[in-house]
């Protein structure tokens, strides 16, 4: 008796989405979807505590601080980036020079523990299509920085102001929707710049140490050279850019508000297709 044996020629361009046959032999499944990523990056998001602990701390900062710099703003108590403060809305915002950092690293986190752990190639081999992961993390952790940003900007601006010690007028909510809106999507930006870093450079440490010092402590150290330089390109950072975002008064030293989201918004999308390159180009 001779055993026929079924020999099937499979694609080797094929990705495993494509060669995946359910349990009663039917065709092979189409590619993953899209929206099919975005949903597993979601569960894999909020299914880990560590993350939501890290956003809510976030959003917890940007209150607490700006309650504590509101409540002793004419006490001559307050330090570093809120002493150099003196509108009352902008003291309520002070504490998003922390916020900004712990979004940020909570970005490189999200994708260069998934390096070092090796489920990033878990991840690439089920979709095939490397940069749709990519962007499925930038849309869920951009979406929930921004939700929680949005509240916990608009709070602090409220609470803030209501402890106010201060003799300036405060602001009413309605005409701080400009600042709030550039906070929230300044942080969300950052954020975003934080994953394209995990990317790039697939490693915790170097991602954080370039974040830091780039964003955070690189702006301080170039105001040390000569002001024919910094008055040309310092404003073009991603921090200077933010601020112009977020300024209720016209600065000189600063870009426009407009020309801010500009700059802005080049640095968060060329970080992001620098990501989409390396993630194409090299492998896992």
């Amino acid at each position: 008796m001779t055993a026929t044996i079924d020999t099937t020629v499979i694609d080797s361009t094929a990705t495993p989405a494509e060669l995946a046959f359910d349990a009663t032999g039917a065709p092979p499944v189409g590619r993953v979807r899209t929206r099919d990523v975005i949903r597993g990056e979601w569960i894999k998001l909020s299914s880990v505590r560590s993350t939501w602990v890290t956003l809510l701390a976030a959003g917890v900062v940007t209150i607490v601080f700006g309650l504590i710099f509101s409540a002793v703003a004419d006490s001559g108590e307050v330090a570093g980036r809120a002493a150099l403060l003196s509108d009352p809305l902008d003291i309520a915002l002070g504490g998003l020079s922390l916020t900004e950092m712990i979004v940020g690293v909570l970005g490189v986190l999200l994708v260069a523990g998934e390096y070092s752990t090796g489920l990033i190639r878990t991840a690439f081999a089920a979709v095939g299509r490397r940069t749709k992961v990519l962007w499925a993390k930038a849309a869920v952790l951009g979406a929930s920085v921004f939700a929680v940003s949005a509240v916990a900007v608009t709070a602090a601006a409220v609470a803030g102001q209501a402890v106010y010690a201060g003799d300036l007028p405060t602001v009413p909510l309605t005409d701080a929707l400009d600042v709030l809106l550039g906070a929230t999507v300044y942080l969300t930006g950052i954020a975003l710049i934080g994953v394209a870093l995990g990317f790039i450079l697939r490693s915790t440490a170097a991602g954080i140490a370039t974040l830091v010092g780039a964003v955070f402590i690189g702006p301080n150290l170039m105001n040390l050279l000569p002001e024919s330089f910094t008055d040309i390109f310092v404003k073009y950072l991603p921090s200077e850019a933010g601020s112009a975002m977020m300024t209720q008064v016209s600065d000189p030293e600063l870009l426009s508000r407009g020309a801010g989201y500009a700059v802005f918004a080049v640095w968060v999308v060329g970080m992001l297709g620098l990501a989409a390159y390396f993630v194409r180009r090299r492998d896992a």
